[in-house]
């Protein structure tokens, strides 16, 4: 549920982000029924996945040496720190060799991981993580700790409510790896270009935020992811 504005942290009981909390705070019923919807359908596709995300933990392993399952520091709701769930995509250590975003062609992808990624299918654990809460199906993406750093003040409002696992910036910006391929300095323009974007899209969601939004936002990923559509 929607924080209480003298419950919020600190960094987020400003000016800037008290509009978006109060447009939220007359959309409580529907932050409810949504919060239902991540429970039971998590509950559902953890049901129905776990032989497919079994035989993908089985080639991620018999692909590369590591674990299946990636664990990151992210940032969700309230500035709250979590460590997210993903298919392992990369090879072992891969954070130790580069950025946290991750550009077209990284030699860090493994054979496997490329296709994952392509279906988004590395993202199916974050199920679990939808199950504890920290995130919701559909919710600003989670960022790594040192781009959240980096965040204007508005930025904080999309902290307002769980990270999620597809978002309207997520559906647009799919092609986010090919953006960054050519950078020669992958974080300089992900902080300077792409997250500027990306969060003036957020904000946007966050200011229309809707249940039936959020599911229309679902069946879009889903058309963008198989069908090849980008908007």
């Amino acid at each position: 549920m929607l924080s209480k504005w003298e419950k919020l942290p600190d960094f987020m009981r400003i000016p800037e982000v008290r509009p978006y909390w109060e447009f939220l705070n007359g959309k409580r019923a529907a932050i409810f029924f949504k919060r239902v919807f991540d429970i039971v359908t998590a509950c559902l596709l953890l049901l129905l996945l776990s032989l497919p995300m079994a035989v993908i933990a089985f080639l991620i392993k018999t692909d590369s040496k590591g674990p299946a399952i990636y664990r990151q520091e992210r940032v969700t709701k309230n500035g709250k720190r979590f460590r997210i769930h993903k298919f392992r995509t990369m090879v072992e250590g891969a954070e130790t060799i580069g950025t946290a975003v991750t550009p077209g062609k990284d030699p860090r992808i493994t054979g496997i991981g490329e296709k994952l990624r392509r279906l988004r299918l590395d993202e199916i654990p974050q199920l679990l993580d939808v199950l504890s809460g920290n995130m919701s199906f559909v919710g600003t993406r989670p960022e790594a700790v040192k781009y959240v750093e980096r965040y204007l003040p508005a930025y904080y409002a999309t902290l307002l409510l769980p990270a999620g696992i597809t978002s309207e910036a997520s559906i647009r910006y799919m092609d986010e790896e090919k953006l960054l391929e050519a950078a020669e300095d992958v974080d300089k323009v992900y902080i300077e270009d792409v997250l500027p974007q990306k969060m003036k899209i957020n904000l946007e969601s966050v200011r229309n935020f809707g249940f039936f939004r959020d599911i229309g936002t679902m069946f879009r990923t889903v058309f963008a992811v198989f069908g090849g559509k980008k908007e």
